[in-house]
């Protein structure tokens, strides 16, 4: 049986992995911010689940996933689902800084006090959920692209850190486009929108059969190759972001 710990499973992608999880008959640890969230996950399987509030943004974070993972008996599997994100063209500086704080260095606490324990364990799999606004930077979202592309590139740093070391740990840097999920604006207009139970079961695919980078879905996947191969000069003058 499989133990994950999945930081942000209070709602969206990490509550329907979450769920899951469970229905694999795996061993999940719950973390997030809103306790009465975490206590309705584990009343759905309370012999599988063990619940930890923490907010990612306080000093206190990794204590309390070590707490965790001590009483899920270990860890084999740490997903990343803890994130914000806001539409921002006014540039509200609390606005900025917030996401700062969550996606990059509440972010960085998690993930390395995850790196930490299967460094000490020996191995596991470590994977976290970035977006395909890292690709580039969106006019629209200057901080939520700016940390999501940060997240890739300190996941790509940390692989090679444990190459260096000699510690077998699966990365996967999850992509997914635009999900349903509490942190969109809900009076806002999205292309592609994708349904959260969907990417969830794309995402159980992955953590069943990791995979370095995965982006969700296939549309999404061929729109991010395309952003790729614009130029600079040329993406300045798009107009990407959504309509409110």
């Amino acid at each position: 049986m499989k133990r994950i710990v999945i930081t942000g499973a209070t709602s969206g992608l990490g509550l329907e992995t979450a769920r899951l999880c469970i229905r694999e008959g795996w061993r999940v640890g719950a973390a997030g911010r809103r306790i009465e969230a975490l206590e309705a996950l584990r009343a759905e399987a309370p012999r599988q689940v063990e619940i930890e509030p923490l907010d990612i943004t306080r000093d206190d974070a990794a204590e309390h996933l070590a707490r965790l993972i001590e009483r899920l008996g270990g860890m084999d599997i740490y997903l990343h689902s803890s994130g914000i994100g806001s539409r921002n063209t006014d540039l509200r500086p609390d606005i900025e800084l917030s996401t700062l704080r969550t996606n990059g260095e509440g972010f960085v606490r998690m993930v390395t006090a995850a790196f930490g324990y299967f460094r000490q364990a020996g191995g596991g799999q470590l994977a976290v959920i970035s977006s395909v606004a890292g690709t580039r930077g969106l006019g629209s979202a200057p901080a939520y692209s700016a940390t999501k592309r940060m997240q890739s590139t300190y996941i790509d740093a940390l692989a090679q850190l444990a190459r260096m070391e000699g510690i077998p740990i699966r990365f996967t840097d999850i992509r997914p486009g635009f999900v349903a999920t509490p942190i969109l604006s809900p009076t806002g207009h999205y292309p592609l929108l994708m349904r959260p139970e969907k990417v969830a079961r794309q995402i159980m695919e992955v953590l069943r059969k990791p995979r370095r980078r995965v982006v969700i879905d296939r549309r999404y996947a061929l729109l991010v190759a395309l952003w790729r191969a614009i130029p600079q000069g040329v993406w300045e003058r798009l107009k990407i972001r959504s309509r409110e």
